[in-house]
């Protein structure tokens, strides 16, 4: 069976100050098109059977810099949306609720373009992707490469490893590196995790 790998997209100005960024369409900063290029290698001599990525421009531009030019969008790895927190960094929030954390509290309602999800919604959405890429992964043909956010991908991890979505929490997914989903024996296993070339 091919293995998974997950890329985070590079550095934008919110995830450097810690903003919550799900919908919103920030670039990548300078450093963050650096963090991309730097993939360049690990996929260089590649030949990936299927590669996605978030519709995000941060996600589109992290995968051509990396050097996987044509890459399908997949709607479902956009990032977990986080609602009235959108922009918002977790400092700020904890001024109002000193105990809050996004596993376990979740996030109140935004506006129209950002009416947040629970961790279950984003769970789903893993879900469909694991299962649209399953067959490829057991053609053994290359490696799947999805190329997504933070959060997102910790939830696409916890449930890979056949965990609830909120076990995300236990998977801190740094800007611009690869981590790589495999089996052993069977069994789902993570290989190797934020990964630079």
């Amino acid at each position: 069976m091919s293995d998974l790998l997950l890329v985070r997209h590079g550095e934008t100005a919110w995830s450097a100050d810690g903003r919550h960024t799900g919908r919103t369409d920030i670039p990548l900063t300078a450093r963050g098109v650096e963090e991309a290029i730097s993939l360049a290698p690990y996929f260089r001599g590649r030949r990936p059977a299927l590669v996605l990525t978030s519709p995000l421009r941060r996600a589109v531009a992290t995968a051509e810099l990396a050097g996987l030019p044509g890459a399908g969008t997949d709607s479902d790895l956009y990032e977990w949306d986080y609602g009235g927190y959108e922009g918002i960094t977790t400092a700020e929030i904890h001024k109002a609720t000193p105990d809050w954390s996004l596993w376990t509290h979740g996030v109140p309602p935004g506006d129209a373009e950002h009416p947040g999800e629970s961790s279950a919604q984003v769970g789903v959405r893993a879900d469909r992707v694991l299962a649209r890429v399953a067959p490829v992964l057991r053609a053994d043909d290359g490696d799947v490469v999805l190329v997504a956010h933070g959060h997102f991908l910790r939830v696409l991890t916890a449930r890979y490893l056949r965990l609830e979505p909120e076990h995300g929490r236990l998977f801190l997914l740094r800007t611009g590196t690869v981590s790589t989903l495999s089996t052993e024996h069977g069994l789902p296993v993570i290989a190797g995790w934020n990964t630079r070339p």
